[in-house]
């Protein structure tokens, strides 16, 4: 290889001394650097030289990037810095769209950051409390194998919530945080705790079943939690609190976050916790958010109820709900009841699996459907921020059940809604419920018919103005023009295209009117049966909609609709049953006919002749002077 001239080497050289010199702002120096490089033969040495200082600049160009950054950041969420959230934290915070600490997290930060006492915070739900004791663990701990914090929860989803929460707080820590609960196999979470733990989050029964087990250490953490205390004192798991906490290690710090404040979470802090404990109390609990949550209820009868319901639904277009029901039962009955009238509503409770509580939980999230039925205590633990409305079918027995249900809606600033349904008989609980929230709940009157119709033609017309605002119909301009010349006026073609819209929607004769609904004489009903089911994907709603869009039979029309994995059984007055079987005879897909097992077994119950019942027995007459026998024989003996 030929060797460079001399004053190259000395341009070089010149280059070399004033390498360190060069900044961001004149990159075009090495450039020029590396052309010279390329146009000159150098010897191998010299290019691993410019290269090598190449690579120094850019690695001082991206140390400079890191300090804007870091430049940048100092002027983020000021309020969270002042609270001593380190700048490790507050990317995590920034991708979760903070922007300024609630009042629990501004009470309970600096005393958990600050000291070594122990801390009870009190908040309502949905106030940020996960956040508030998270943070300050999460900037406290280090990564390693034992667990160094414990998080009680009193119920599967909660934990598993908790956790997540806790992994999106944590950011590019790298902190491993796992949820412990039943329902899910214990030889999973046991590989899990295997493999080093940081944060432990789970139930109580499962945190004593993994410590039984020897696979999960309590004597090395520097923080024990209890989140939504009063509600697993409530779940009864008072117990199995006590026997946990004893098992861990004396000097770590006790945290306890509870929504209300009674007496057993007193008696556990002044057990478990040390004398001279914080309390971090975010305003009255005993009064409800009423600038954010508009509260108000209807009278009505308890049969009247789910009309009453339906209503509602169909009164507010955009509604995304949770419907509180007292009992299991109820939950049920509601679900399916609605669910035969077309609305997309799921139920949840104690006796549904976890797996399908998950998915039920996942798609309410995701707005899949808009309603769901739950108990309180199923609902304990789900966290969605953007409810329109929490519905009380069943008003709860208590003030505390009353703020638990409707602190889920007019969360973060939103605009919420609570509704409970009161029967007469039940006006002397509202009154209670009334003085414990020292907030009085007006009476209002259900939607009317002509109030339901007119909310459907106020949402199609805000939609169809946001539409024309955005221009994204402008494919459609051609066609529209089309349709106008087939009428003898446009607004006929119009009104052509909105009865294929809506239907009969927007007529009143659609809608029954309140409290005229009748239990439904099935008895002389044709029984139908359609060879599909939910193993083929196929839901009430959907069928309903296909029956009405093909024959106009309304969901009110049909009697009782069973929808099994490979079978839906249909109740439908006769003429109904025929024009049903006619609209379907030459579809594959949706294969009718008469259920005659079913019809031949109904006939042979109304043949049978009832059971004769059996005679009263006699009632044996005692002797009524007993007494004055009794004296008779011991004056007798005597």
């Amino acid at each position: 290889m030929r060797k460079a001239p001399s004053f190259i080497k000395k341009s070089f050289r010149c280059y070399c001394k004033n390498i360190y010199s060069i900044n961001i702002g004149h990159p075009y120096k090495f450039f020029n650097l590396i052309f010279h490089a390329k146009a000159i033969s150098l010897s191998k040495i010299s290019k691993k030289i410019v290269f090598s200082l190449y690579a120094v600049y850019i690695m001082r160009m991206f140390l400079s990037l890191i300090k804007l950054k870091r430049f940048l950041l100092m002027n983020e969420l000021p309020e969270f810095r002042a609270l001593g959230i380190s700048d490790e934290l507050i990317p995590a915070l920034l991708a979760k769209n903070f922007q300024t600490p609630s009042t629990i997290q501004t009470l309970a930060i600096p005393l958990l950051l600050s000291g070594e006492k122990d801390v009870i915070g009190q908040a309502l739900t949905g106030t940020g409390k996960t956040a508030a004791f998270g943070l300050p663990v999460i900037q406290t701990i280090q990564p390693g194998k034992v667990p160094q914090a414990l998080i009680l929860a009193p119920t599967r989803e909660l934990s598993i919530q908790i956790a997540d929460e806790l992994k999106s707080l944590s950011g590019n820590k790298p902190l491993r945080i796992v949820p412990l609960y039943g329902g899910q196999l214990i030889t999973i979470q046991m590989d899990e705790l295997k493999k080093g733990v940081d944060i432990a989050v789970g139930t109580p029964g499962r945190i004593m079943d993994l410590h039984r087990r020897g696979r999960l250490q309590l004597d090395k953490l520097q923080f024990a939690i209890l989140d939504e205390a009063d509600e697993m004192l409530d779940m009864g798991f008072i117990d199995d609190i006590r026997e946990i906490l004893s098992l861990t290690n004396p000097d770590k710090r006790m945290l306890m976050f509870s929504a209300t404040m009674p007496q057993e979470i007193m008696d556990i802090a002044a057990e478990f916790m040390r004398p001279e404990y914080e309390i971090a109390q975010a305003g009255n609990q005993s009064a409800t958010n009423t600038d954010l949550t508009e509260q108000y209820y209807h009278e009505v009868k308890r049969e009247h109820k789910l009309d009453a319901l339906m209503r509602l639904i169909d009164a507010n277009t955009e509604l995304y709900a949770m419907v509180f029901c007292r009992t299991r039962a109820d939950v049920d009955e509601v679900t399916e009841k609605l669910n035969a009238k077309g609305y997309r509503v799921e139920a949840l409770h104690g006796e549904i699996s976890q797996a399908q509580r998950l998915r039920v939980i996942n798609g309410f999230k995701k707005r899949k459907f808009p309603l769901l039925i739950a108990t309180d205590v199923a609902a304990r633990g789900i966290d969605v921020n953007d409810l329109t409305h929490v519905i009380n079918y069943s008003l709860p027995q208590n003030s505390d059940i009353y703020i638990h249900r409707i602190g889920r809606t007019g969360r973060a600033g939103r605009h919420g809604v609570a509704v409970s349904f009161v029967t007469p008989g039940e006006r002397r609980k509202l009154k209670f419920i009334e003085k414990d929230i020292k907030s009085e709940i007006p009476q209002r009157k259900l939607p009317e018919i002509s109030d339901i119709i007119e909310a459907k033609k106020q949402l199609f017309s805000e939609n169809i103005a946001l539409l024309l605002e955005t221009g994204d119909a402008s494919e459609y301009l051609n066609f529209a023009e089309e349709l106008c010349t087939l009428g003898s006026h446009p607004a006929e073609a119009l009104a052509a295209v909105l009865k294929m819209h809506f239907k009969n929607e927007l007529l009143p004769e659609s809608y029954q009117e309140f409290g005229t609904r009748q239990k439904a004489d099935e008895s002389n009903m044709k029984k139908l049966l359609l060879f599909a089911g939910r193993a083929n994907g196929l839901t009430v709603p959907d069928l309903l909609r296909e029956i009405g869009d093909r024959t106009g039979i309304r969901s009110t029309q049909l009697g009782k609709i069973i929808c099994r994995a490979d079978k839906t059984f249909i109740n439908a007055e006769p003429n109904d049953a025929e024009k049903i079987l006619k609209a379907f005879r030459d579809d594959k897909q949706w294969h009718f006919k008469y259920d005659e097992l079913r019809e031949k077994r109904e006939a042979d119950k109304k043949r049978k002749t009832p059971d004769t019942k059996p005679p009263k027995k006699k009632k044996v007459k005692t002797h009524k002077p007993l007494r004055e026998e009794f004296f008779k024989w011991i004056a007798e003996s005597e």
